[in-house]
């Protein structure tokens, strides 16, 4: 009875203070991958580069900053249809459903993580990201009723006034 109580109690508290379970990236680190991909020129192999791209790619659709994350995802797209192999494509679709969850897109990122978990349905990383989507959608939505809910009080309230001032 107590861990129910005590997980009750920690939804209530992520549920209000907004947690989630993806990371964010600081500033540092991105300048670090944006280095690491400028100095990568000739004598560095196709593999290599490509991994820097990525790494930076994640580096930047886990920045709290929305120029960043808006900039990984255009790399990310751009991308995506030169991916060569099966796992690759679903990891880039990962970091772009990411993207869409950071830029507040939940709908085009719920779209793209199940594109994810078709290829692998049992996938942990994609499955923990759409129940995060889903649980900000419901929490939005819930949020959304409450606002509506005391605004027809509101309005409610002021007509009864009104018309008990007539009287």
């Amino acid at each position: 009875m107590d861990k129910k109580i005590g997980r009750f109690f920690d939804s209530v508290g992520s549920f209000f203070s907004g947690a989630d379970v993806i990371p964010w990236c600081d500033r540092d680190i991105i300048a670090a991958l944006e280095r690491e991909v400028s100095e990568g020129g000739s004598g560095v192999s196709e593999d290599a580069k490509k991994e820097s791209i990525m790494r930076l790619s994640w580096g930047l659709v886990h920045s709290k900053r929305p120029e960043d994350v808006q900039r990984g995802i255009a790399m990310l797209e751009s991308s995506l249809n030169s991916s060569s192999s099966p796992t690759e494509k679903r990891e880039k679709l990962y970091l772009l459903a990411v993207g869409h969850y950071r830029s507040g897109d939940y709908s085009r990122s719920r779209q793209l993580v199940e594109r994810c978990l078709e290829t692998a349905p049992d996938w942990r990383q994609g499955l923990t990201l759409k129940k995060v989507i889903e649980d900000k959608i419901a929490k939005d939505g819930l949020i959304g009723i409450g606002i509506a809910a005391t605004a027809v009080g509101l309005l409610a309230g002021g007509i009864a006034a009104a018309v008990s001032r007539k009287k």
